[in-house]
């Protein structure tokens, strides 16, 4: 376990990222003439990705030579330190390329595996939200999960409700999007964002990448919420996430597992 006075440092030091990297995605967002490669994985990637994360991966080296960096684009390095810094600088490069402003930078800090600390940065918008596992704010405002909402009145967002049926059981993926209120696809990590701060009250993805969930931990558990796989376990490379507050999460998580 960590102490806090090590965590304000660290705390802090999300401030500089995000400073860094902001500026870089401001300047490509939007741009018709932005060029979009395609990565080996058949994601797509471009010059914001790659220059965001270059940007951070020089403070981080920088400041705190002896952690390790766990990143999209450049890849790892050192990633058995104590600390080790997560980085996705574009989570929702498809939204970016588009001119959709549903993405953002995510940022994490592992201290010996586990997420201690986490950041959802929307560099549009200019929401910085940021928690601790106990603690969450959004631009040094305390936020929370959305509490005492039915199912039937629920808002579940997911990146894309066709990969829930392609991955998962469909029938149990038709039934749990047939339960909630309204669903949208505002995802990524915007909608883990609006899940934490209270704006939605269910987000999910069949499969995630280490990168894109082990930021988001530390966010939704200082919200008040759980974050899970689909399967009621710890969430990681490869894994299904489930993001709730306590009641929605249960009931989310038994229509899944039906």
């Amino acid at each position: 376990m960590t102490t806090s006075p090590d965590l304000a440092v660290y705390r802090s030091f999300l401030a500089e990222l995000i400073a860094a990297s902001g500026p870089v995605l401001r300047r490509h967002f939007g741009d018709a003439t932005l060029v979009v490669e395609e990565k080996s994985d058949a994601t797509p990637v471009t010059i914001a990705d790659r220059d965001a994360e270059a940007e951070m991966r020089r403070l981080i080296e920088a400041r705190f030579p002896t952690h390790g960096i766990l990143a999209e684009e450049y890849g790892p390095a050192h990633a058995d330190a104590e600390w080790v810094w997560v980085l996705d600088p574009v989570d929702g490069t498809k939204s970016f390329i588009h001119g959709v402003p549903l993405f953002g930078t995510l940022i994490g800090l592992l201290h010996q595996g586990s997420p201690v600390l986490g950041a959802i940065h929307q560099p549009i918008l200019d929401w910085f939200c940021v928690g601790d596992g106990r603690t969450c704010t959004l631009n040094d405002t305390p936020v929370q999960v959305r509490p005492g909402r039915a199912l039937a009145e629920a808002t579940l967002l997911t990146t894309d409700v066709l990969e829930g049926a392609r991955r998962h059981d469909p029938a149990a993926w038709q039934r749990l999007l047939a339960s909630a209120g309204l669903v949208r696809t505002w995802g990524d990590c915007f909608g883990y964002l609006l899940v934490a701060t209270g704006r939605a009250d269910i987000m999910c993805d069949p499969i995630m990448n280490a990168w894109d969930v082990l930021p988001l931990v530390p966010v939704i558990r200082g919200a008040g919420g759980i974050i899970t796989d689909w399967s009621g376990g710890e969430v990681g490379d490869q894994k299904s996430c489930l993001a709730a507050n306590p009641r929605l999460h249960r009931l989310a998580l038994d229509l899944l597992m039906t």
